[in-house]
């Protein structure tokens, strides 16, 4: 009854899991505003606590007191100075970032604001203005004659406020360069990679391929979803805890970020019993939402650096096109070092619990690179670009993802009008495709893509 009289803004955290929760209230706006002002409170009441209640005005140099009247117009002054320099900064911004996102993608207003050197100057911002209010509220009518610590506070905050405003500045300037939003992101992705895939799939994972149950698959009972929306968060551990207790194996038909609808198959479950199984409990383990979250969703990081390189390519800005396709090569070596694409998870008695969606490693390439090259179309020097990229990663991965990256490549390269590129373009794509072949071990093939660029040549020859 009580969360029903909640408005719907609020309401909807308490609807949430608490890791859920945690995440989006760390995402918002007012979040670290909120702590600062709780601190300003507290400032105010210690404040008056030692001028009004301890008068230490009495124990300090004559330098340092400040008379009542000549205090009330220092902070009433600057009350509407720290409201103005907060909103003149946030209304300015606001408008750079809004133009920002519209050339680059609309969810960089997004990161801007979840970016904690943002909420932490938002933050100085709103505490310094609420500590000001409050203290010229208690110190108008109080008759005290003296005071030290009011004074030396609010010149303080103003003094912290002017900084922050340089610092702020600075910080969005920085920020707003391509190159550091494109990192930002990838850094984004690999702190999900190390802090939630690792610690909710990769200590589960296995690589061989144990009883599946194939047996009692007879037995098999399909769990249908209860209402449409994103795959935001799965309690991976919780599942599996609770198909060890009651003998089952798992199967879900759907990955993180994937969106159901009501009445879809999201998972199915069999074992020697399934007679009396609540199948329904099993949804509980999996939180669904309106929209996409990247809490264990690493396409969503992934999408978000290609659709800055798309953009790039529709605004004609090629360098930044090269920028996000090399932040997203160093991801992609994220992926294949820290993730084993194993479907299959297992209990504390290593037998498997959960089988997931297969998501190997090229399925990764094709939401990465797949998306860029489809919008870069007859644009030579973006495919080359792919294809160094791909040539980098094939040094450093694993020889077993070499085949992924030269197929990936060869599927690039063939839809290449290779009557309309010019010269050197031609010499240039092929020099990164014979790096990548040498890398790789695919010299006939290489000889084959070079004989089509080149076919007189060989009839000359």
């Amino acid at each position: 009854m009580f969360k029903k009289m909640l408005p719907l803004s609020i309401r909807k955290y308490l609807l949430m899991s608490k890791r859920q929760r945690m995440h989006e209230i760390r995402l918002t706006i007012w979040y670290m505003p909120f702590l600062y002002i709780c601190l300003a409170v507290l400032l105010v009441a210690i404040t008056l606590y030692l001028d009004l209640s301890l008068e230490i005005s009495q124990y300090t140099f004559d330098l340092l007191s400040m008379d009542a009247s000549v205090t009330r117009i220092l902070v009433s002054t600057l009350i509407g100075g720290v409201l103005t320099l907060s909103a003149f900064t946030l209304n300015s911004l606001l408008v750079v970032l809004t133009t920002f996102s519209g050339q680059f993608s609309p969810r960089m207003l997004l990161d801007f604001i979840s970016d904690k050197q943002t909420q932490h100057a938002l933050g100085i911002f709103n505490g310094s203005f609420v500590y000001v209010l409050l203290l010229f509220l208690f110190i108008g009518s109080s008759k005290k004659e003296m005071f030290v610590a009011a004074p030396m506070m609010t010149i303080f905050l103003a003094f912290l406020s002017a900084v922050t405003f340089i610092f702020f500045i600075n910080h969005v300037s920085t920020w707003m360069q391509v190159h550091n939003i494109t990192y930002n992101m990838k850094q984004v992705s690999e702190v999900m990679i190390h802090q939630t895939l690792k610690k909710d799939l990769e200590a589960h994972r296995t690589t061989e391929n144990g009883d599946i149950m194939e047996e009692e698959k007879k037995n098999i009972v399909h769990v249908k979803a209860k209402h449409s929306g994103y795959i935001q968060l799965v309690d991976f551990q919780g599942m599996i805890q609770r198909a060890q207790k009651e003998n089952l194996l798992l199967q879900l038909h759907y990955k993180v970020g994937d969106y159901v609808l009501a009445g879809n198959e999201i998972l199915s479950l069999w074992g020697p019993e399934t007679n009396n199984i609540l199948t329904d409990s099993y949804l509980q383990f999996i939180e669904m939402g309106h929209k996409e979250t990247e809490i264990q969703d690493l396409q969503m990081g992934i999408h978000k650096l290609a659709e800055v390189a798309i953009k790039s390519l529709g605004n004609d800005d090629p360098k930044t096109a090269s920028n996000t396709i090399d932040q997203m090569a160093d991801l992609m070596l994220t992926v294949e070092d820290q993730l084993s694409f194993t479907p299959y998870l297992i209990d504390q008695d290593e037998r498997i619990r959960v089988i997931l969606q297969s998501e190997p490693f090229d399925y990764y390439l094709y939401r990465g690179f797949g998306y860029i090259r489809h919008y870069a179309k007859d644009n030579h020097l973006i495919i080359t670009e792919i294809v160094r990229a791909l040539a980098l990663l094939a040094e450093s991965i694993q020889p077993s993802k070499h085949k992924d990256l030269w197929e990936f490549a060869c599927n690039t390269i063939d839809h290449i009008e290779r009557e309309v590129i010019y010269e050197l373009d031609k010499t240039f794509l092929l020099q990164e495709v014979h790096k990548l072949a040498r890398l790789t071990g695919h010299f006939r093939e290489y000889k084959e893509i070079e004989d089509k660029f080149y076919p007189n040549a060989n009839k000359n020859t």
